[in-house]
């Protein structure tokens, strides 16, 4: 089953620039947070801000600071978290900026995918990101419809960073509900 839009995720990250890259692997990130810091919504706010701004030397000061917020023990999970944050650029470079956003994205997809109640096959998370997502569960289905929407809304411009919140913040809730009830049944 292919994207509605014909495009492929791995097409929509060759294609953005810059600032859609940075929120790209930014939104993956955020939507990831509740598995490092639960109670950390507005961490990432400095970030974003730089983000919307397109400067990329608040960028690099953001991440830094962030990194040493968050830097603490914490499940496999929480370390697939923080590798996100610890591979993100300084440089605002479009090919340092897209390999981030590339690892954040196959990095949100695996960990959603294992949260998932349908489990994940071998390379689906791969396969998802090329526009085949059968067999995904309804977790994995969300996460990359999401990172599908961010991207088409940042490539309109800073007025997509919005959306871009918007859906990060959905995400983190959708992932912090399915980790607490299977804490609760575990």
């Amino acid at each position: 089953m292919s994207s509605a839009t014909g495009r492929s995720l791995l097409e929509l990250i060759d294609g953005a620039d810059e600032r859609g890259l940075a929120a790209a692997g930014l939104a993956c990130l955020d939507r990831c947070l509740p598995l490092l810091a639960a109670d950390r919504s507005d961490t990432l706010r400095p970030v974003w801000a730089a983000v919307a701004r397109g400067d990329g030397g608040a960028w690099g000061e953001a991440v830094a600071e962030v990194r040493l917020e968050l830097d603490a023990d914490g499940s496999a999970d929480a370390g697939a978290v923080r590798g996100m944050l610890a591979d993100a650029p300084a440089a605002w470079t479009a090919d340092a900026l897209r390999a981030w956003a590339g690892g954040c994205s196959v990095t949100a997809l695996a960990l959603h995918a294992r949260y998932d109640a349908a489990g994940a096959s071998d390379g689906l998370v791969e396969r998802c990101r090329a526009g085949d997502a059968e067999g995904a569960g309804p977790l994995l289905a969300g996460e990359l419809r999401r990172q599908r929407a961010v991207l088409e809304s940042v490539a309109h411009g800073p007025t997509g960073l919005r959306r871009a919140r918007e859906l990060s913040v959905e995400g983190g809730r959708v992932l912090r509900a399915v980790v607490s009830r299977r804490a609760r049944t575990a």
